[in-house]
């Protein structure tokens, strides 16, 4: 994800792509962690561990060959209470892959991740993967994202990007040795923060979902 984007996707988006959930409408205390890229076991043993301190659940975007390599971390993150999704096979980039590689390449990963969940790997799908992938997924973006991958953002800018987060968003970290360093620092303080106002973390629920 070397292309700059903002930290907060903004409100109107919703509106623009309806068949994307993108944060959730509810007036619930609720935020929404999801993790993409694991499992592996540099990081997603960490983020478990974490996790269960606070009694917090959380989304795992999987990719497929990620958990053919590591099955037993992924059968942890279900075994703990967390719910996963479809991050394509290769972690693939919907811009430079062509429909039918793409399309084959998640349907890859459904033989390994069993969800109806989707994030297109950086985000990027084009009109044609949208159309064809909504009929079987629900396709989940975000609202608030970390910047953890990026080994430019500094731990505390991590750390403000995440703590402006409020009641319904979803927010992207990722369990991959790339973002360790800042996940370290920004997952147990998020956690600690949030918790003391009274903020639940929740996992999305493995279905198709109005936002």
């Amino acid at each position: 994800m070397s292309d700059w984007v903002p930290s907060a996707t903004p409100a109107w988006i919703d509106h623009i792509v309806p068949s994307i959930l993108w944060r959730f409408q509810k007036k619930e205390p609720h935020l929404y962690l999801t993790f993409d890229d694991g499992p592996v076991p540099e990081a997603t043993p960490w983020v478990l561990d974490t996790l269960a301190k606070w009694n917090a659940k959380a989304t795992f975007f999987c990719v497929g060959d990620n958990v053919k390599k590591h099955p037993k971390i992924y059968q942890r993150i279900l075994e703990e209470g967390h719910t996963v999704g479809n991050h394509t096979f290769h972690h693939l980039n919907g811009w430079k892959t062509d429909k039918a590689q793409y399309l084959n390449n998640t349907a890859k990963c459904a033989k390994w991740v069993d969800s109806p969940l989707f994030r297109p790997p950086y985000g990027k799908l084009t009109q044609g993967q949208l159309k064809s992938l909504r009929k079987d997924y629900q396709i989940v973006m975000w609202s608030i994202l970390s910047k953890d991958y990026d080994t430019g953002t500094r731990p505390e800018s991590c750390l403000g990007n995440v703590l402006m987060s409020k009641p319904g968003d979803i927010i992207v970290f990722h369990d991959s040795a790339k973002a360790l360093d800042n996940l370290q620092y920004t997952l147990p303080r998020l956690l600690k923060n949030h918790s003391a106002l009274g903020i639940q973390f929740k996992a999305i629920p493995q279905k198709r979902i109005q936002g």
